[in-house]
């Protein structure tokens, strides 16, 4: 009698077990996260992916420790369309006016922070940059901001934020240390303006160190010390990077924190932020999470999205996107990857990518864009120029405000303007087909347009079949006839709206953009 009463007891102490162990286990899984963002770096250039000329120890831990993914990549190459994608889950063509630079954010787009602060116990934060050039007022759309903390900048134009210290101020901040954080770490590195030769002087690099100068620029000393200072702002982010995966090992909390590290587009180059080819759009990712991912170490091949970042977000938080108020995302969570031991491709359906945009920087007649949209599948990326009668990088009467002002830059339309070579020039701000196709295993540069060899003209159609079936059911305007809403959405800074015909009236002058040289402006139309 007293061996079945124990027995009894035994077996409802064992049935009440599993759940609370279940429940406790689920409360330990839900992770911390911080997501590190630098502004303006392309997908080759952290030496986890073999670059010689950056160091990038910080990135390099979190994919040796974590997973290294090789096809990332963001829907739009411009900072604000790119940063509304990572917080919305959804595409640029699917978010209104945030689907334009310097845009007036909609209020009906809920970010994954604004949702996280408002409807769970996730302490949420920011330093630097978050989603930006765009205007939502009164609203934290990447959560409370950190900025107090200063420091004296290892060169000219690199910010004085101490993103580190700041970060460990926004740890100190939290009341509750055994509820989760989710902290966005955005650098304004390696965004211009640089200071022209710091790589070498400051960075003990030399230009020799660069093993390749892309072929739709001139190999010259020129571009290559703008090469490297672009490289030693990346590592000034990365110095950073390192310093909050220590601060997270001495709290003991790095075993249950997500740490995503990637870039917002690509580098500030002409050719490349602004554009849609693999420098402009294809970016570096690693993610690192040692209590949640299987088999760390690992290079994975899946195609991945910007759009996947705030899903997987919001999973790993236990929350869903119409629980906290978010429209529906288009993304899909990353954790299978994370739960996978596999390397390469580990979700057969992660075989393509979609990306597109609209109005980037002003300096075309009506502020109108260059709208594109594109698929990458099977190392082919077909891309569609909807509007090829105009400059895709913005007038050259007003500078090609869609890239950015540098020594590069500034090299090529002298070369051009100076008879000694057009290449580039065509290359980098010429006027483009309908249609591109590029094979981007053999041609990462994308300087062979395949679309008028007949090998290549069944897979370019299949290609522009599957875009567009795709975009209709995301309901993207270009596919309905509505796409001139997006050229329609106003500017929002508005000392620059109208800049083309304000240019041409003499209301604004060749100082009036302040991302471009005053020499950028051709003298006179380019035909």
């Amino acid at each position: 009698m007293r061996l079945s009463i124990c027995l009894l007891a035994f077996s409802a102490l064992a049935g009440l077990l599993p759940q609370q162990s279940a429940d406790a286990a689920d409360a330990a899984k839900r992770p911390n996260i911080l997501f590190a963002i630098s502004d303006d770096q392309s997908f080759p250039h952290t030496s986890a992916y073999g670059c010689e000329w950056v160091k990038t120890p910080g990135f390099d831990r979190v994919a040796r420790e974590g997973l290294l993914f090789m096809n990332c990549y963001t829907p739009n190459a411009k900072c604000a369309p790119s940063r509304s994608a990572v917080v919305t889950g959804r595409n640029s063509w699917q978010l209104e006016e945030a689907g334009n630079h310097v845009c007036f954010f909609p209020e009906k787009f809920v970010t994954y922070c604004e949702g996280l602060t408002q409807h769970t116990d996730y302490f949420v934060g920011c330093t630097g940059k978050g989603v930006a050039p765009v205007t939502a007022k009164g609203r934290n759309l990447t959560g409370k901001t950190f900025s107090k903390a200063t420091q004296k900048p290892p060169a000219a134009a690199i910010s004085n934020n101490d993103y580190s210290t700041n970060f460990e101020q926004f740890l100190d901040a939290r009341k509750d240390e055994e509820k989760p954080f989710c902290f966005w770490f955005g650098a304004t590195e390696p965004h211009r303006a640089y200071e022209y030769g710091a790589g070498v002087s400051k960075g003990g690099k030399s230009t020799d160190q660069i093993e390749n100068v892309p072929g739709f620029w001139p190999d010259t000393d020129v571009v290559r010390n703008d090469m490297l200072d672009y490289a030693f702002e990346i590592e000034h982010f990365d110095r950073h990077l390192q310093r909050m995966i220590e601060a997270l090992e001495r709290r003991g909390e790095l075993e249950n924190t997500l740490i995503v590290v990637t870039s917002d587009n690509g580098m500030p180059f002409p050719r490349c932020k602004g554009a849609e080819y693999e420098y402009s759009n294809h970016m570096p990712l690693a993610i690192m999470w040692p209590a949640g991912i299987q088999n760390p170490g690992r290079k994975i091949d899946d195609y991945v999205s910007f759009i996947d970042f705030a899903p997987t977000f919001l999973e790993l938080a236990g929350v869903t996107a119409e629980k906290i108020g978010m429209q529906p995302v288009q993304g899909k969570s990353l954790s299978p990857i994370f739960r996978s031991e596999k390397s390469g491709r580990v979700v057969p359906e992660r075989n393509y990518v979609l990306l597109g945009q609209e109005r980037h920087d002003v300096g075309r007649p009506g502020d109108v864009g260059y709208p594109i949209r594109s698929i990458i599948q099977d190392d082919l990326l077909y891309m569609r120029n909807m509007k090829n009668d105009r400059w895709p990088m913005c007038d050259p009467v007003t500078g090609y405000l869609n890239t950015d002002g540098s020594p590069t830059k500034t090299q090529i339309l002298n070369m051009r303007r100076q008879g000694e070579e057009t290449l580039f020039w065509e290359l980098c701000f010429g006027k483009r087909g309908e249609e591109e196709l590029y094979n981007i295993a053999k041609d990462p540069e994308c300087l062979h347009n395949l679309i008028d060899d007949e090998k290549y003209r069944a897979q370019a159609d299949q290609l522009q079949e599957k875009l567009f079936a795709e975009l209709k059911k995301q309901e993207d305007p270009r596919m309905s006839g509505q796409g001139e809403v997006f050229d329609n959405y106003p500017y929002a800074n508005p000392g620059q709206r109208n800049f083309y015909r304000r240019f041409l009236e003499g209301d604004v002058n060749e100082r009036s953009a302040g991302w471009v040289n005053p020499s950028d402006f051709e003298p006179k139309p380019v035909e």
